[in-house]
Protein backbone atom coordinates (compact mmCIF):
# COMPACT_ATOMS: atom_id res chain seq x y z
CA UNK A 1 0.00 0.00 0.00
CA UNK A 2 0.42 3.34 -0.28
CA UNK A 3 1.57 5.70 2.70
CA UNK A 4 0.04 9.13 3.59
CA UNK A 5 0.62 11.14 0.11
CA UNK A 6 -1.53 11.64 -2.29
CA UNK A 7 -2.25 8.72 -4.51
CA UNK A 8 0.14 9.56 -7.93
CA UNK A 9 -1.93 9.19 -11.17
CA UNK A 10 -0.80 6.57 -12.96
CA UNK A 11 -0.97 5.96 -17.26
CA UNK A 12 -0.61 2.15 -17.85
CA UNK A 13 0.99 1.38 -21.77
CA UNK A 14 1.23 -1.62 -23.04
CA UNK A 15 -0.22 -3.45 -25.92
CA UNK A 16 -1.43 -6.84 -24.54
CA UNK A 17 -4.87 -5.83 -23.20
CA UNK A 18 -5.05 -8.86 -20.58
CA UNK A 19 -1.80 -8.50 -19.44
CA UNK A 20 -2.68 -4.79 -18.87
CA UNK A 21 -6.57 -5.75 -16.95
CA UNK A 22 -4.52 -7.83 -14.64
CA UNK A 23 -1.94 -4.92 -13.88
CA UNK A 24 -4.91 -2.49 -13.79
CA UNK A 25 -6.67 -4.72 -10.93
CA UNK A 26 -3.11 -5.47 -8.94
CA UNK A 27 -2.75 -1.61 -8.59
CA UNK A 28 -6.20 -0.49 -7.98
CA UNK A 29 -6.17 -2.95 -5.16
CA UNK A 30 -2.92 -1.30 -3.87
CA UNK A 31 -4.44 1.81 -3.94
CA UNK A 32 -3.06 3.46 -7.24
CA UNK A 33 -4.99 5.65 -9.32
CA UNK A 34 -5.21 4.33 -12.65
CA UNK A 35 -6.26 7.49 -15.10
CA UNK A 36 -5.97 6.06 -18.17
CA UNK A 37 -4.47 3.15 -20.50
CA UNK A 38 -2.94 2.80 -23.81
CA UNK A 39 -1.87 0.08 -26.37
CA UNK A 40 0.81 2.27 -27.84
CA UNK A 41 3.31 4.96 -27.79
CA UNK A 42 1.44 7.22 -29.60
CA UNK A 43 -1.69 7.08 -28.02
CA UNK A 44 0.45 7.20 -24.67
CA UNK A 45 1.73 10.66 -25.68
CA UNK A 46 -1.91 11.59 -26.66
CA UNK A 47 -3.15 10.60 -23.24
CA UNK A 48 -0.62 12.19 -21.41
CA UNK A 49 -1.48 15.66 -22.67
CA UNK A 50 -4.90 14.83 -21.79
CA UNK A 51 -4.93 13.01 -18.70
CA UNK A 52 -1.40 14.61 -17.07
CA UNK A 53 -0.49 11.57 -15.05
CA UNK A 54 2.31 11.52 -12.44
CA UNK A 55 3.66 8.19 -13.71
CA UNK A 56 3.74 6.29 -16.69
CA UNK A 57 4.26 2.17 -16.80
CA UNK A 58 5.48 1.45 -20.27
CA UNK A 59 6.03 -1.23 -22.22
CA UNK A 60 9.19 -1.58 -24.73
CA UNK A 61 8.28 -3.15 -27.70
CA UNK A 62 4.89 -2.52 -28.93
CA UNK A 63 3.51 -2.01 -32.66
CA UNK A 64 4.24 1.81 -34.02
CA UNK A 65 6.12 3.91 -31.56
CA UNK A 66 7.47 1.49 -28.69
CA UNK A 67 8.70 2.20 -25.34
CA UNK A 68 11.58 4.40 -25.87
CA UNK A 69 10.70 6.42 -28.53
CA UNK A 70 7.34 7.79 -26.26
CA UNK A 71 9.40 7.92 -23.03
CA UNK A 72 11.39 10.51 -25.37
CA UNK A 73 8.29 12.23 -26.13
CA UNK A 74 6.76 11.97 -23.09
CA UNK A 75 9.36 13.44 -20.92
CA UNK A 76 9.88 16.33 -23.22
CA UNK A 77 6.11 17.02 -23.51
CA UNK A 78 5.56 16.96 -19.99
CA UNK A 79 9.05 16.81 -17.88
CA UNK A 80 7.02 16.31 -14.31
CA UNK A 81 5.74 13.21 -16.11
CA UNK A 82 7.77 10.60 -14.93
CA UNK A 83 8.49 7.30 -17.06
CA UNK A 84 9.31 3.42 -15.93
CA UNK A 85 10.02 0.65 -17.96
CA UNK A 86 8.09 -2.24 -17.66
CA UNK A 87 8.94 -5.26 -20.03
CA UNK A 88 10.03 -8.96 -20.45
CA UNK A 89 14.11 -7.64 -20.96
CA UNK A 90 16.81 -7.29 -19.15
CA UNK A 91 19.20 -6.51 -22.46
CA UNK A 92 22.06 -3.98 -21.37
CA UNK A 93 21.69 -2.00 -24.53
CA UNK A 94 17.28 -1.55 -23.96
CA UNK A 95 18.19 -0.42 -20.25
CA UNK A 96 20.67 1.88 -21.18
CA UNK A 97 18.30 3.28 -24.63
CA UNK A 98 15.24 3.57 -21.69
CA UNK A 99 17.45 5.71 -19.28
CA UNK A 100 19.23 7.62 -21.74
CA UNK A 101 15.13 8.64 -23.57
CA UNK A 102 14.41 9.84 -19.63
CA UNK A 103 13.04 6.74 -17.80
CA UNK A 104 12.71 7.30 -14.33
CA UNK A 105 12.89 3.56 -13.47
CA UNK A 106 13.30 -0.34 -15.58
CA UNK A 107 11.10 -2.80 -14.18
CA UNK A 108 11.04 -6.61 -15.29
CA UNK A 109 7.27 -7.93 -15.51
CA UNK A 110 8.60 -10.58 -13.06
CA UNK A 111 8.74 -7.93 -10.41
CA UNK A 112 6.18 -8.54 -7.60
CA UNK A 113 3.07 -6.07 -6.84
CA UNK A 114 4.97 -4.44 -4.49
CA UNK A 115 8.06 -3.64 -6.29
CA UNK A 116 6.17 -1.95 -8.92
CA UNK A 117 4.20 -0.13 -6.10
CA UNK A 118 7.17 0.94 -4.71
CA UNK A 119 8.81 2.19 -7.80
CA UNK A 120 5.59 4.20 -8.88
CA UNK A 121 5.83 5.71 -5.09
CA UNK A 122 9.39 6.38 -6.09
CA UNK A 123 8.96 7.88 -9.23
CA UNK A 124 6.04 10.36 -7.97
CA UNK A 125 8.03 11.92 -5.45
CA UNK A 126 10.78 12.30 -8.32
CA UNK A 127 13.23 9.28 -7.43
CA UNK A 128 14.35 6.83 -9.94
CA UNK A 129 15.48 3.70 -8.79
CA UNK A 130 16.93 0.81 -10.22
CA UNK A 131 16.87 -3.06 -9.14
CA UNK A 132 20.31 -4.37 -8.35
CA UNK A 133 20.87 -6.49 -10.93
CA UNK A 134 19.25 -4.12 -13.50
CA UNK A 135 21.48 -1.39 -12.51
CA UNK A 136 24.53 -4.19 -13.00
CA UNK A 137 23.40 -4.44 -16.44
CA UNK A 138 22.94 -0.83 -16.82
CA UNK A 139 26.90 0.23 -15.38
CA UNK A 140 28.36 -2.46 -17.21
CA UNK A 141 27.31 -1.06 -20.54
CA UNK A 142 28.25 2.30 -19.26
CA UNK A 143 31.68 1.04 -18.53
CA UNK A 144 31.91 -0.16 -21.86
CA UNK A 145 31.60 3.10 -23.48
CA UNK A 146 34.41 5.73 -23.76
CA UNK A 147 34.60 8.29 -21.02
CA UNK A 148 33.40 11.63 -22.41
CA UNK A 149 35.79 14.31 -21.83
CA UNK A 150 32.69 16.52 -20.29
CA UNK A 151 32.45 14.50 -17.40
CA UNK A 152 33.62 16.49 -14.18
CA UNK A 153 35.51 14.82 -11.57
CA UNK A 154 34.23 14.25 -7.89
CA UNK A 155 36.91 17.30 -6.62
CA UNK A 156 35.93 19.51 -9.11
CA UNK A 157 32.35 18.94 -8.45
CA UNK A 158 32.85 19.83 -4.67
CA UNK A 159 31.71 16.11 -3.54
CA UNK A 160 32.39 16.40 0.28
CA UNK A 161 33.91 12.55 1.13
CA UNK A 162 30.46 11.48 2.93
CA UNK A 163 29.00 12.22 -0.57
CA UNK A 164 31.34 10.62 -2.48
CA UNK A 165 30.65 7.52 -0.73
CA UNK A 166 27.09 7.84 -1.01
CA UNK A 167 27.60 7.85 -4.77
CA UNK A 168 29.48 4.99 -4.31
CA UNK A 169 26.58 2.70 -2.36
CA UNK A 170 24.24 4.11 -4.94
CA UNK A 171 25.76 3.07 -7.85
CA UNK A 172 25.80 -0.65 -5.95
CA UNK A 173 22.16 0.07 -6.45
CA UNK A 174 21.15 0.01 -2.97
CA UNK A 175 18.56 2.40 -1.77
CA UNK A 176 18.46 4.92 0.77
CA UNK A 177 17.58 2.41 3.88
CA UNK A 178 20.43 0.29 2.48
CA UNK A 179 23.09 3.07 1.89
CA UNK A 180 21.76 4.49 5.76
CA UNK A 181 22.52 0.87 7.34
CA UNK A 182 25.90 0.41 5.60
CA UNK A 183 27.10 4.07 6.66
CA UNK A 184 25.58 4.23 10.09
CA UNK A 185 22.98 7.12 9.28
CA UNK A 186 19.46 7.66 8.65
CA UNK A 187 17.57 7.12 5.93
CA UNK A 188 16.51 11.17 5.22
CA UNK A 189 20.25 11.92 5.83
CA UNK A 190 21.02 9.82 2.49
CA UNK A 191 18.36 11.88 0.84
CA UNK A 192 19.93 15.19 1.76
CA UNK A 193 23.18 13.59 0.51
CA UNK A 194 21.83 12.58 -2.71
CA UNK A 195 19.69 16.20 -3.04
CA UNK A 196 23.40 17.12 -2.72
CA UNK A 197 25.39 15.70 -4.66
CA UNK A 198 22.45 15.92 -7.72
CA UNK A 199 22.57 19.59 -7.31
CA UNK A 200 26.42 19.88 -7.36
CA UNK A 201 26.41 17.58 -10.39
CA UNK A 202 23.81 19.15 -12.01
CA UNK A 203 21.60 16.07 -13.09
CA UNK A 204 18.14 15.19 -12.61
CA UNK A 205 17.64 11.95 -11.26
CA UNK A 206 19.88 9.50 -9.28
CA UNK A 207 20.14 6.92 -12.28
CA UNK A 208 21.89 9.44 -13.58
CA UNK A 209 24.20 9.87 -10.07
CA UNK A 210 25.03 6.31 -10.90
CA UNK A 211 26.08 6.70 -14.34
CA UNK A 212 28.21 9.33 -13.60
CA UNK A 213 29.95 7.29 -10.52
CA UNK A 214 30.61 4.66 -13.17
CA UNK A 215 32.25 7.47 -15.75
CA UNK A 216 34.10 9.03 -13.23
CA UNK A 217 35.95 5.97 -12.09
CA UNK A 218 34.21 5.74 -8.69
CA UNK A 219 32.25 2.61 -9.27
Amino acid sequence: MLDSAPNPRVLLVDDHEIYRAGLRGLLQEAGIDIVGEAANGEAAVGLVEEKHPNVVIMDLNMPGIGGIEATREITTLSPLTRVIMLTVSSAAPDITDAVLAGASGYLLKSATTQEIVSGIAAAARGDALLSPSVAAKLLERVRETPVRASVPDPGSASLTAREIEVLKLLASGMDNAEIGRTLFISPSTVKNHISSILLKLQIENRIQAAVYAVRSGLA
